[in-house]
């Protein structure tokens, strides 16, 4: 799991009791919703929503002050421009008043309302939405909305008019200044705004356009925004942000990457767990981000100057960022988190979704209570047909405005999941499928899904999913998909961990892995719908992957009691980084043997950002909340590791790129595929096993031979014969740097050869214990 991580990604494994929601806050990080005006008590609320319901309508003339004021329209939602002017559109069903209130970024900071409008429902409202258009000088402006009706959440509805509200739409939000930094006293809830649209926005795109790269050929590299250039090695001059990132682009096409998939830059609050660290001596935060606030706005704090400069810089600089990346041939994929917000469950702040609709934004129980297959207390109603309309229109936001190409949707199962429609009649769902559905069931065909999939724009784009949640939903190989979507696979990651640590009976589990889990989507997919990884945010890197087998948690405040349990990793003999030169060395063995293992399998490879050179984070496997060390890209530790891991890493990346058979349209046949044991053609399936061969014919290479010996054994391989051709080493994870990799312009490249001659002359090969190869296919030249 990815969203507030109390478990893991492993959810396969893991029995969560969270039909309802039971998410609590943390004391020192309880909603401390600082409103402009006097909260109203309960009594209070549960009387004004009795008289709400018989408030009669007087009809009067919308006055202000400051603008213009007309009816508007209904549509677009949210903020427009439109003649010389802005026109306001929101939904809300179940409200009997709304008001929008107008406020200035200085009236802001001091917890004050420029203007408040309050609209007429005989000429602000259509159907369920409502709507007014203003004319005036919206310079620094930002809005709101407060909206009146049933304060009753036994009945879904949590109306309180004390409450501004966030617009669902809003395209920026503006709250605090600097990330990290409690907003005025010490509050870690201040009032936020959403941003008034001004054509002084404009951006120039310079003739920008999605590249549309085939996904068969990507790359994908997992990063975090902050935590790319904030540590002070980067030498930038504004680290953590858009801007830090697209200055240090050039790493990532050094390395061979040609997709970015960025970890959540929808506006968030990373105070929201804001709480002292007695081990570290710091504050703990959301540091990961996964708990959208608004999901059409940037973080805003990710910008070189935020609310200083206003939210349009920070919309610019993301532009800055994707346009940068496109230039390099580097496309840029989103992580949304559109399973659930960041205002919890009962007990969690009202800031957007739940004041303006709560019991259709959120699936809800007949009594009001809080659906929890989000694992943080509430769940996203993705299937209604308000929610779904809403999901499109931001993707499609993104797409179009903001260029991206594609996203990754955390816990995306809960998508396949059935909406609660918040009437007697529909309470327990609908006749689909031939049976009664309750919320929350999953479905074959899920509206949501099938929307998005038939989108004329978003059918074009990548669109990945986490195919499990926290409610136990397990969805890999089986994710509703239309033919286009893809799936992270974290069956890959688990296979792959166990084979190469040497657990017996994984043989044939891995070779499924190397040519695109077929068993999991041949039939209607591709290899490349396979998005392979061996590490990611969540879980261990790649450096303490082969360094602990236990995690080491204590600093997240949870008594190692959060993260998960089975990592499949293995310490190559001692625990922690303290180890003798011979564990060392066999745990950089490991790592080049998990980073083959990536490269050459069929379908889409993904890395972690760091595990390049090696990033460890002391083996904690939830860094959630640091905002520190743990999560910071170690530009000095890259610039040690240039001609190593990461030079290894980089010329890996290239051959997989220059082969025509690593990363193929269709599964691999016979025809151009054979698997070989230590004899050629005579592979090994049984379950003690730990040697797996493979020669794949490529029309650039001619043909590739590549084995992985796991056992704790060294072994003499017997290579397939090829009369005309001798095999020459190119990999041998055994071997130090640089000879792990033999490039034509490796010094001292002949004498390397040697070493290796009277074998392959024979048509053998010497593979050490845990170690794996790579040998391609040369002319022997005349003597």
């Amino acid at each position: 799991m990815d969203s507030i991580k109390c478990s893991s990604s492993f959810l396969h494994h893991t029995k969560l009791n969270i039909l309802f929601s039971n998410h609590t806050f943390p004391k020192s990080s309880s909603p401390n919703f600082k409103r402009l005006f006097r909260p109203i008590s309960i009594s209070a609320k549960a009387r004004r929503s009795s008289e709400a319901e018989n408030i009669a309508v007087v009809e009067k003339p919308l006055k202000s002050e400051r603008f213009l004021v007309s009816d508007g329209l209904p549509s677009p939602f949210g903020a427009t421009i439109r003649d010389d002017g802005v026109n306001f559109s929101v939904y809300s069903t179940n409200s009997v008043s709304a008001t929008i209130c107008l406020i200035s970024l200085f009236d802001l900071r001091q917890n004050k309302v420029t203007e408040e409008i309050q609209l007429d429902p005989s000429r602000n409202r259509t159907g369920h939405v409502w709507h007014v258009f203003l004319k005036g000088d919206f310079k620094d402006m930002l809005y709101g909305y407060r909206f009146d009706g049933k304060f009753s959440p036994e009945e879904g509805h949590y109306y309180d008019s004390s409450n501004i509200l966030l617009d669902p739409y809003a395209k920026a939000i503006i709250s605090r200044d600097e990330f990290g930094v409690l907003g005025p006293d010490e509050n870690c809830w201040p009032q936020m705004a959403s941003m008034v649209p001004t054509r002084d926005e404009e951006f120039d795109w310079e003739g920008d356009m999605h590249l549309k790269l085939p996904q068969k050929d990507l790359v994908i590299y997992e990063m975090h925004v902050r935590g790319f250039t904030r540590h002070e090695s980067s030498k930038i001059e504004f680290p953590g942000t858009y801007q830090g990132v697209a200055e240090k682009l050039d790493h990532l096409k050094e390395l061979g990457i040609n997709c970015i998939e960025l970890m959540p830059c929808h506006e968030f609050n990373e105070l929201e767990y804001y709480s002292y660290n007695t081990i570290l001596g710091d504050h703990r935060v959301n540091f990961w981000g996964y708990s959208t606030i608004g999901f059409f706005s940037p973080m805003i704090r990710y910008a070189s100057a935020s609310s200083n400069n206003f939210a349009g810089r920070a919309i610019n600089e993301f532009k800055i960022l994707v346009k940068e990346a496109h230039k390099r041939g580097i496309e840029v994929i989103m992580d949304v988190v559109l399973n659930h917000t960041a205002e919890g469950n009962e007990k969690g702040p009202i800031f957007s979704f739940r004041g303006v609709d709560n019991s259709v934004y959120y699936m809800l129980a007949p009594k009001g209570e809080f659906y929890n297959y989000s694992g943080c207390g509430n769940t996203f109603n993705c299937n209604h047909p308000v929610v779904r309309q809403f999901i499109v229109d931001c993707l499609r936001y993104w797409v179009t405005e903001m260029h991206v190409d594609g996203f990754r949707f955390d816990l995306g199962s809960i998508m396949s999941r059935s909406s609660s429609l918040w009437d007697a009649a529909n309470v327990y769902g609908a006749d689909v499928e031939g049976d009664l559905l309750t919320t929350g069931t999953p479905i074959s065909c899920p509206p949501v899904i099938d929307m998005i999939s038939n989108d004329p724009i978003l059918r074009g784009v990548k669109l990945i999913a986490e195919a499990w949640d926290a409610g136990g939903l397990y969805q890999v190989g089986m994710f509703p998909h239309w033919g286009i979507w893809s799936e992270w696979n974290g069956k890959f990651r688990d296979v792959v961990r166990q084979f190469i640590k040497g657990t017996d009976g994984f043989s044939g589990a891995f070779a499924e892995c190397l040519c695109g889990s077929p068993n999991l989507y041949q039939g209607g997919r591709k290899p490349w719908n396979s998005i392979n990884f061996i590490c990611a945010h969540d879980g261990f890197t790649l450096a303490d992957l082969v360094t602990y087998n236990n995690k080491n948690n204590l600093a997240n405040g949870e008594e190692n009691n959060d993260g998960e349990n089975h990592n499949y990793s293995w310490n190559c003999g001692e625990e922690g980084d303290f180890a003798s030169i011979s564990v060392k060395r066999l745990r950089k063995r490991q790592m080049r043997n998990f980073f083959v293992s990536l490269m050459v399998s069929q379908g889409v490879p993904m890395i972690y950002m760091g595990d390049e050179y090696g990033h460890t984070k002391g083996g904690n496997n939830n860094t959630y909340c640091h905002d520190n060390y743990m999560n910071y890209f170690r530009w000095d530790k890259n610039e040690e590791a240039h001609s190593d891991f990461f030079r290894f890493c980089r010329l890996l990346i290239k051959f997989r790129d220059e082969c025509e058979s690593l990363g193929l349209n269709d599964f691999p046949t016979a025809k151009r595929l054979q698997w070989h044991g230590l004899a050629p053609e005579i592979p090994n399936w049984s379950e003690t096993s730990r040697f797996v061969a493979f020669s794949l014919v490529d029309s650039v290479k001619r043909e590739i031979y590549v084995a992985f010996n796991t056992s704790h054994l060294a072994t003499l391989v017997c290579l397939p014969n090829r009369p005309g051709y001798r095999w020459e080493p190119f990999v041998d994870t055994s071997k130090p740097s640089p000879y792990d990799c033999i490039t034509p312009d490796l010094p001292e490249r002949e004498t390397a050869m040697k070493q290796y001659r009277h074998f392959l002359d024979a048509n053998m090969y010497p593979m050490l214990s845990y170690s794996s190869i790579i040998l391609l296919l040369s002319p022997i030249e005349d003597p």
